[in-house]
């Protein structure tokens, strides 16, 4: 084989080469865009039909810290008898039931901001508890009146949680 015959072959086998090489890069790329397309629009369409239900639940967990802030819950609901023990416990069974009924929104929210509203119905029955326990209370009225009078001193534990779930949902937008 001589000189000429090997340059004559390799200028027709250089440029086909070459021209594979960017037709299979131009195809990868194009696949690897459309690929990515479809994943965002298939994104979009899961946000279109999770971001109403997530609504709801940060909207339900919202009335929930709304139901147990102590002010509020304290004026809806009045003693069951003078026994302050009687009416701490019915006042934290009504916490509970309100959790226990909002339960599976968990799953429609961030785990943190989950946990940051059982940490607050926590911490409210905890301000319930110690109340109680204290010396200066010796009927339900009292309690109610003990317990308010703390939170003019101090803020509701399920107001910090608020305040975060409205943090949350300003991120979705």
């Amino acid at each position: 084989m001589d000189f000429t015959r090997i340059i004559e072959l390799a200028s027709y086998t250089l440029p086909a080469i070459v021209t594979g090489f960017v037709a299979y890069r131009f195809f990868e790329l194009h696949i690897k865009n459309s690929d990515k397309k479809h994943a965002f629009l298939l994104n979009r369409d899961y946000q279109k039909q999770s971001l109403p239900i997530r609504l709801q639940a940060y909207e339900r967990m919202t009335l929930f810290l709304e139901r147990i802030n102590l002010t509020k819950l304290l004026i809806r609901i009045s003693p069951i008898s003078p026994d302050k023990h009687d009416y701490e416990n019915f006042v934290i069974d009504q916490i509970e039931q309100e959790f226990e009924h909002n339960l599976t929104q968990q799953i429609y929210m961030s785990e943190e901001c989950w946990t940051i509203i059982t940490t607050a119905k926590n911490s409210t029955i905890q301000m319930i508890r110690k109340a109680a326990m204290s010396d200066r209370v010796d009927s339900a009225d009292k309690l109610r009146e003990v317990i308010l009078n703390d939170l003019l001193e101090k803020q509701s534990p399920s107001n910090a949680a608020l305040s975060y779930i409205k943090n949350e949902v300003a991120e979705l937008w």
